[in-house]
């Protein structure tokens, strides 16, 4: 299906903008803000929002709480981790997206702020995801949310911390999850096999950014493996049902494509939205691309009733 229109032309108002492997770290934080910071006032209004801080062994982990105001509690739960390649992207960068899934779920969002690459390289960011799951079980509670409903779920980068975290809550025998929410989730490293990876256009995110944000997150000498890159995992049964949203065009297609496919012959409940038209980081146009906006709510939905 042909590029939906006013992607195309979101698309085409930002072709003189610099690529953020080609800037400092630092810059490529401020750079991926400043782009989304335009559709923050789309956002939707009536949204309760928290500030706070877990202590972990690693030192303070902010996060952000999101309730509907005037909702009924305890609201469903949805942990959320942030897309950015490891390497940039924020609770600030992904506060439109929290307020509409929040809203629409309707959910309570945690989104959590954590250690980016590479000052701190895996498996910090996957240490961070399972301190806020564990807290989150034990202390969503009082702040209006079902501790016995907690769905993971992220975008991208934050989709992959997510399907490793439930990989890893199975392992170790909890918390149990009432489901996984995977936007577009990277599942392995870059591959010349994938056909996603050699796309006929320039759709935002390429072969030579994934391997700039891979490069950034793995230790210097280490390989992807099942500890980073879920679809390696040699076991994927007894995992908790799966929301898998994909883009047509985008090079991480194929490999979120692949991962529910997996999910499913392992027996996994798993519901796979493959969505045309659009490209990676669609949900973080929602409100301003219909596609995008119904994408949103139908993946809140799920999580909230699950």
């Amino acid at each position: 299906m042909p590029l939906d229109p006013m992607i195309a032309q979101l698309l085409e108002m930002g072709r003189d903008q610099p690529k953020l492997r080609d800037l400092s770290i630092g810059d490529a934080r401020a750079a991926m803000l400043a782009r989304v910071e335009p559709l923050q006032p789309l956002a939707p209004s009536g949204i309760q929002t928290q500030d706070l801080a877990i202590a972990t062994v690693a030192g303070p982990l902010p996060i952000r709480i999101y309730r509907p105001e005037g909702s009924e509690t305890p609201l469903p739960v949805l942990l959320w981790l942030h897309g950015g390649g490891w390497v940039v992207g924020s609770v600030d960068s992904h506060d439109g997206l929290c307020r509409f899934l929040a809203k629409d779920g309707p959910l309570l969002v945690v989104s959590v702020d954590y250690r980016l690459a590479p000052e701190a390289r895996s498996p910090a960011q996957q240490q961070d995801t399972l301190e806020a799951l564990r807290w989150t079980v034990a202390n969503i509670g009082s702040h209006g949310g079902d501790a016995g409903h907690i769905v993971i779920g992220g975008d991208s980068a934050g989709g992959n911390l997510a399907a490793l975290a439930a990989i890893a809550a199975r392992d170790s025998g909890g918390p149990p999850l009432a489901g996984q929410l995977l936007v577009y989730p990277v599942t392995d490293f870059p591959t010349d096999r994938r056909a996603s990876y050699a796309p006929d256009g320039d759709y935002g995110l390429s072969r030579e950014d994934m391997l700039w944000f891979w490069n950034l997150w793995l230790p210097e000498g280490a390989a992807a493996d099942a500890t980073t890159a879920p679809l390696r995992a040699a076991d994927l049964s007894g995992l908790p049902p799966a929301w898998v949203v994909t883009a047509e065009y985008d090079v991480l297609k194929d490999e979120g494509d692949e991962y529910a496919a997996k999910l499913a012959a392992a027996g996994n409940d798993v519901e796979h939205e493959s969505v045309p038209a659009v490209i990676h980081g669609f949900f973080s146009i929602a409100g301003f691309v219909p596609v995008a906006t119904d994408a949103v709510r139908r993946a809140a939905r799920w999580a909230a009733t699950v």
